[in-house]
């Protein structure tokens, strides 16, 4: 994965981009969805029959993530992970219009699946062991890794981790971003949002913030001029789609789906959509049939 241009993008081409997609109506596919499956059928008593049955899912995913989860003006989120949603949405049967969209900050994805809130959680959600002791994933459907944001022109000469000795640095609380910054600093500000760090960004408290490069990105492009990407990731970052714990034929049911997607271009259509405004198209990664 790289990053297009060297994340000097103008902030218009992925605000028209978001726009555009923000401003259609919620119920109507965009040009990346696939088509809506008209005649379903799925074992009884599974999470798909269910589903299928009511005609409706709920889905967790961030609103203040540009590129992957942004809240949009028509009051529904935008961006790379909710395409993921509509996709499997539709594979179920279930139109975008029957689609509820929840607010999934880090800390609170693992109690929504848990206590049965969201159906799923499509939120910049990176797989790993501590995570699946309480949930299942999906996927992953993409790869980022940590990165760093600093003020334009990195007035500190951050180039990577170990040059936040003595300086704090912003992250979100409950992140594994925030677990991997803790190896190199204890002097971390943790907030609810990453949008919440900027703050103290521009005003000097922190030096630097981080999480995933994609995310990183976005922010930059969002507020053009004034932070700039050190590129240079020091962890790999698999995003998985968060489901409940060992419900085995719904993960496999959403397998299915992303490996079709990846063969036969839907998945592309939904990068190049919306991240694909900022970043070059990827390669898919091989989902994980654990």
């Amino acid at each position: 994965m790289r990053l297009k241009k060297g994340l000097v993008i103008s902030a218009i081409a992925i605000a028209s981009a978001l726009v555009l997609s923000g401003c259609a109506d919620s119920g109507a596919p965009t040009d990346a969805a696939a088509p809506v499956e008209t005649a379903v059928s799925f074992p009884e008593g599974s999470t798909m029959a269910r589903l299928a049955d009511a005609g409706s899912i709920n889905i967790g995913t961030k609103f203040d993530q540009p590129l992957f989860g942004l809240l949009g003006p028509s009051g529904d989120p935008v961006g790379f992970d909710v395409e993921m949603g509509k996709l499997i949405a539709a594979k179920l049967g279930i139109p975008a219009s029957g689609i509820k969209w929840s607010e999934a900050v880090s800390a609170n994805r693992e109690p929504f699946i848990e206590n049965g809130q969201v159906d799923l959680v499509i939120a910049t959600y990176t797989i790993n062991d501590t995570r699946k002791e309480a949930v299942s994933f999906a996927g992953p459907y993409y790869s980022a890794g940590q990165d760093l944001l600093v003020l334009a022109g990195n007035p500190d000469n951050i180039t990577g981790p170990e040059d936040l000795a003595g300086k704090k640095v912003c992250t979100v609380s409950g992140s594994t971003s925030e677990k991997n910054i803790a190896e190199f600093t204890t002097d971390i500000i943790a907030s609810d949002t990453y949008s919440n760090c900027l703050g103290p960004l521009r005003s000097g408290e922190v030096a630097a913030v981080t999480t995933d490069n994609v995310i990183l990105a976005g922010l930059a492009d969002q507020n053009s001029g004034q932070f700039e990407v050190v590129n240079n990731a020091f962890t790999e970052e698999p995003y998985g789609i968060g489901l409940a714990h060992d419900d085995t034929e719904f993960r496999s049911f959403i397998n299915d789906v992303l490996e079709a997607a990846y063969a036969d271009g839907t998945w592309v259509s939904a990068w190049e959509s919306t991240a694909g405004a900022v970043l070059d198209t990827p390669t898919p990664p091989a989902v994980d049939r654990y």
